[in-house]
């Protein structure tokens, strides 16, 4: 298909700091203060190697300097942003987002400790192990090639976990480099990506806007996570987008004739926060603004429950863990939870439960997907590991991926993770974190991918709507090309 030239990469502001830097980079590793290029994806003319234009490409291609920052994500915390500079003073930028409820399998997210700073979330000893430890080993080497740069910084750190350096440090950079990969092949990085995953066919990702927070999200009772509206009767992403923006201003008046004016506060990833006591009435509010909306039928639910949350010792699940100490009235044990759900999928047109156990609960897993016929997504149980993925795939705990690319850390393995779940008949479902920042990378990620589907909160707060702008972009540029559930 004939590809215009692409707005995948965002514009940021190129002057100088004149800041002080934290860390003394050595003299290889300086930005000048001098204008860069700002590169989109545009397609550049093929030429011999011999040429001029076929020198700039080389240039294109090579890591000139590698620059970290701390910087601050949706949620007030700090975080990570790499700045990569190529041999043809190109610049590419990202930001490494960070998850509030997060799985403990997850590769380390490094913090700095310091409760007397940013409450110890500091970042500097993660920027500091790029621009002093990564930074050096990575000048001069070829964008294109994602596996190398990414094994070369899994050999520097040397852990299981990324431990060492800090997931939050080598994804900086896998981002950034990635970035540069699409830059230096003058094509779109949604393309760049189909192309280094060998995807077939592109498809533009169904939404899964997560409109009711509850959980570790917001401050209300409820103790499941998330209540999601997703448009699979859509024709098209913009469709789509539509579709899930008006039920979402509908579900606002009606919380806000039922709550009150308070309950329309919203949570970190902009969905409403209202008291609801009860999961199933969160579930009943949606049906109301669907049916409300006129899209009976064309929007089904999904929920994530983030059970890990609410564990209790004994292995049981307390719906009411924020209230402590509570008198045990909605202790459920694992059964009597799988139970709820089922009722959930009887009652209500839901399609997707991301979470519904505990993330070393696998028997409860298994006897779940295997009794109801929806889509079972594995967040904290995967953390978007190739090893924990083939040991789900074996017990068969679940048929979906959570795609998070801060839980493994490079785009390389993101990449195998969700190849290694369409291999099994998976469904893949990238997704953003709830610490967020403008950074747009996966919306790229979900159309490269083909995933089919993408959860990147409501249609409410810039940080997610970044994500949401952009495949509206990418679809633009695209044309006719489907939506997939």
């Amino acid at each position: 298909m004939a590809l215009t030239p692409s707005l995948s990469k965002p514009i940021f502001s190129t002057k100088p700091s004149s800041q002080t830097p934290l860390f003394s980079l050595p003299a290889t590793q300086r930005i000048k203060s001098r204008p860069f290029t700002i590169r989109n994806s545009a397609s550049v003319a093929a030429a011999s190697s011999s040429s001029p234009i076929a020198a700039s490409k080389a240039a294109s291609a090579k890591v000139k300097n590698i620059k970290a920052r701390q910087i601050v994500d949706s949620r007030g915390n700090p975080t990570v942003e790499v700045d990569l500079i190529t041999e043809d003073d190109s610049l590419y930028r990202s930001a490494v987002p960070s998850g509030a409820s997060t799985g403990i399998y997850e590769a380390l997210e490094l913090r700095d400790g310091d409760k007397s700073v940013f409450g110890g979330k500091g970042v500097l000893n993660a920027v500091h192990n790029i621009n002093s430890l990564l930074a050096p080993k990575l000048i001069g080497i070829d964008v294109r090639n994602q596996k190398d740069v990414d094994a070369v910084m899994m050999e520097i750190d040397g852990t299981p976990n990324k431990s060492k350096l800090g997931a939050n440090a080598i994804l900086g950079v896998s981002l950034s480099v990635c970035r540069a990969g699409a830059g230096a092949k003058g094509v779109p990085l949604y393309k760049h990506i189909q192309e280094i995953s060998n995807t077939k066919e592109l498809v533009m990702p169904v939404p899964a806007f997560n409109v009711i927070n509850g959980g570790s999200h917001a401050g209300n009772n409820l103790a499941m996570q998330e209540f999601m509206i997703l448009p699979v009767g859509a024709n098209s992403f913009s469709e789509a987008f539509r579709m899930g923006s008006e039920v979402y201003h509908i579900l606002k008046g009606i919380i806000k004739a039922k709550y009150g004016q308070d309950a329309c506060n919203v949570g970190d990833e902009g969905g409403f926060a209202p008291n609801v006591q009860d999961n199933r009435e969160g579930l009943v509010l949606l049906m109301d603004a669907i049916e409300k909306a006129g899209y009976t039928g064309k929007i089904k639910i999904g929920m994530d429950v983030a059970a890990s949350e609410f564990l209790t010792k004994e292995g049981n699940y307390d719906l009411n863990f924020k209230k402590q100490p509570n008198d045990g009235s909605h202790v459920l044990t694992p059964e009597s939870l799988a139970n709820l759900y089922r009722e959930f999928v009887r009652d209500f047109p839901i399609v997707s439960i991301e979470d519904p156990f505990d993330q070393d609960d696998w028997t409860s897993w298994s006897s779940l997907q295997s009794s109801v016929d929806i889509q079972i997504v594995g967040d904290d149980l995967l953390v978007t590991n190739p090893k924990k993925i083939a040991e789900a795939i074996h017990k068969k705990a679940c048929n979906a991926l959570l795609l998070k690319v801060n839980q493994i850390g490079t785009v390389t393995e993101s990449i195998q993770a969700a190849l290694d779940s369409k291999a099994a008949g998976w469904g893949v479902m990238v997704s953003h974190r709830s610490g967020e920042t403008e950074d747009n990378f996966i919306a790229d990620l979900s159309v490269g991918l083909a995933s089919g589907q993408i959860k990147t909160g409501a249609p409410c707060r810039s940080e997610r709507l970044a994500k949401y702008n952009q495949l509206l972009r990418i679809e633009e540029e695209l044309g006719n090309v489907c939506l997939c559930w």
